[in-house]
């Protein structure tokens, strides 16, 4: 798995970003010519059930790489979720080859509220990647 300070290769230019909860999966998909992205709804299952919806979305867009949100505490430091996401992008990478990069996600569900959107999860997944995309060279 890959930090986002690794150089992205400039042959990827389409995303599809996850932010992974327990029981809901936000989605987003963007691309780096235009370094938006797009809310593509949630993955409403757990465990390994959600695998299913990821496959799903995976066909659907066919992305160059996959861009994961990890929580962290307000001051850096790593707790519970934070382990959770990151083997959440180790699975997503054994199971589907391609490469992961991981994002900081600290405030995108708090601003995804703020925004009012109706789908929090979806609309944060979206934020972490215009994040990721627009630290872009």
């Amino acid at each position: 798995m890959s930090e986002a300070v690794v150089p992205v290769p400039e042959a990827f230019t389409t995303f599809i970003a996850f932010d992974f909860g327990l029981k809901r999966t936000g989605v987003a998909v963007g691309n780096r010519l235009m370094r938006t992205a797009q809310p593509q709804g949630s993955i409403h299952a757990e465990g390994n059930a959600r695998f299913d919806g990821v496959a799903a979305k995976l066909k659907e867009w066919q992305p160059d790489a996959i861009v994961i949100g990890v929580p962290y505490h307000p001051d850096g430091a790593p707790h519970e979720n934070t382990a959770r996401a990151k083997k959440f992008g180790r699975q997503l990478q054994g199971r589907f080859g391609l490469q992961v990069f991981e994002v900081d996600e600290r405030y995108s569900t708090t601003e995804a509220i703020a925004s009012g959107a109706k789908d929090a999860d979806a609309m944060s997944a979206c934020i972490i990647l215009e994040q990721f995309l627009r630290n872009l060279p």
